[in-house]
């Protein structure tokens, strides 16, 4: 099993990081992000032998 950050958001990110670009801002001057909140079901925590944060 694996997990991994939504694609909406990711993509969502994508296209504001494009617009700031396309408006004259310099790549290099952005800021790098990552994804954060991904919600782990509570019946798949109930069900986990081991929970690493």
């Amino acid at each position: 099993m694996s997990y991994g950050a939504s694609q909406r958001d990711a993509h969502a990110r994508l296209a504001t990081y494009a617009d700031k670009i396309l408006k004259g801002a310099r790549p290099a001057d952005l800021p790098v992000e990552q994804p954060t909140g991904l919600p782990i079901p509570q019946l798949l925590l109930l069900r986990a032998d081991q929970v690493l944060e």
